[in-house]
């Protein structure tokens, strides 16, 4: 009587490790662009926010900038999906009117200066189905120099200006209210 109760309590434990594990989620592996979100105002006890870009991060990797982001060609401003921009409240952008709304955030990339897109289409899966049409602004910002960042970057300072770094580039584009 023992032996039994011992080998059906045996192949119960069994049972229910086996559903277990049957029933267990895959997940994927740590995506190599991580996903972040910066705003402005920066601070964090500030909750009313003017401006929320929420971007991938590729890294360079020992890879050539001009490689990956070639001069000329429009790029998503970023890895995966086309970067989105919330403007909570219309803004000016580049010293350019925009209306609040949702946008993607493309640029092209130059020796000297890079333009800055705000564009419709949004949802959108890097620059593949990029439609100049449907443009809300173009702005051109200087490109300066600083050290290097592995990781592509967006931040805003207080007054507004959104940065973008990657490698030794630098460009700084004005938001404001």
């Amino acid at each position: 009587m023992k032996k039994s109760t011992f080998i059906k309590s045996i192949a119960c434990i069994f049972i229910m490790l086996l559903s277990v594990n049957m029933e267990a989620q895959k997940f994927s592996s740590l995506d190599k662009s991580p996903l972040d979100v910066t705003s402005y105002p920066t601070s964090n006890r500030e909750t009313s926010k003017l401006v929320k870009v929420v971007y991938s991060r590729p890294q360079l990797k020992e890879r050539d900038l001009g490689t990956l982001v070639p001069n000329g060609k429009v790029w998503r401003t970023g890895a995966n999906e086309a970067t989105n921009i919330t403007l909570y409240s219309d803004m000016k952008v580049g010293g350019k009117a925009v209306k609040a709304g949702e946008y993607s955030l493309f640029a092209i990339p130059g020796e000297k200066e890079w333009t800055i897109i705000l564009n419709k289409d949004i949802n959108v899966w890097g620059a593949y189905s990029y439609n100049e049409a449907n443009d809300v602004i173009r702005v051109k910002a200087p490109v300066s120099a600083g050290d290097a960042l592995e990781a592509f970057s967006i931040a805003f300072t207080d007054d507004g200006t959104m940065h973008l770094g990657w490698g030794t580039v630098r460009v700084a584009v004005p938001f404001t209210k």
